[in-house]
């Protein structure tokens, strides 16, 4: 007695996953020219709660992206304008600071620029040095004077032996030393090195915001500064 052969079992169907569809749209870019009654069937999901075309779809992914690189632009032009307006005021500090015609034109000129062309609310300039040789220029809190290995120098030893410009907020002692009764009234402060190593001494601008100075600000303007007013001081 015969049998009948038995029914080939079917394949299993093959699993498309999102990678597997994607994949093939991506190598068959004209899938839907063949087929363009499915691209207006398609209903893709609305964040309103209906649904879409993914013509519309497409739309709409289009204008978002196109907002986002309207923001983007808009912050990279207000960026540029920011800089330029900053590139001026340097230079305007460099012209001043060749007008001027002695040690006391030129302290008076950096303390003025530094309040008018960089909003500082408070500054000082530390410089090293015996103070009597300092003692015929006007007296002022603008101006400080000590020998580098002076005492009350110390919380500055660190700042002092990397050499670069630092953002942020300081310890009260340096607070203190530098900005005496309006210590408390300091937010955030940069410290610009002045000279080779800060052999010269440095400057301190306070502002009375927390975060108009801090630590992950860029530096390069504040290194400009302290280039020039490094040279200007040389001069005398």
């Amino acid at each position: 007695m015969t049998t009948g052969a038995k029914p080939r079992a079917s394949a299993p169907a093959a699993v498309l996953d999102d990678d597997t569809v994607a994949n093939y749209l991506k190598q068959n870019p004209e899938f839907f020219e063949r087929n363009p009654r499915l691209l207006q069937a398609l209903a893709l999901p609305h964040e309103s709660g209906g649904t879409v075309s993914l013509v519309e779809r497409q739309v709409a992914t289009l204008r978002n992206n196109d907002r986002t690189m309207k923001r983007k632009l808009n912050e990279l032009v207000g960026l540029a304008r920011r800089n330029d307006a900053l590139a001026s005021r340097i230079h305007a500090l460099a012209l001043a600071m060749l007008e001027a015609g002695s040690l006391a034109d030129t302290l008076a000129s950096i303390e003025e620029r530094l309040r008018r062309s960089f909003s500082a609310d408070e500054a000082v300039l530390v410089l090293f040095g015996d103070p009597a040789d300092y003692a015929t220029l006007p007296r002022s809190r603008f101006l400080r004077v000590a020998p580098r290995d002076d005492e009350t120098l110390a919380p500055f030893t660190t700042f002092l032996e990397r050499g670069n410009p630092r953002c942020g907020q300081v310890r009260d002692t340096q607070r203190e030393f530098l900005f005496g009764g309006s210590a408390e009234e300091i937010g955030s402060v940069a410290l610009l090195p002045l000279g080779a190593e800060a052999d010269m001494g440095f400057l301190a601008i306070g502002s009375h915001n927390a975060e108009h100075f801090h630590p992950a600000m860029s530096v390069d303007f504040l290194q400009r500064i302290g280039q020039i007013l490094s040279v200007a001081l040389a001069r005398f």
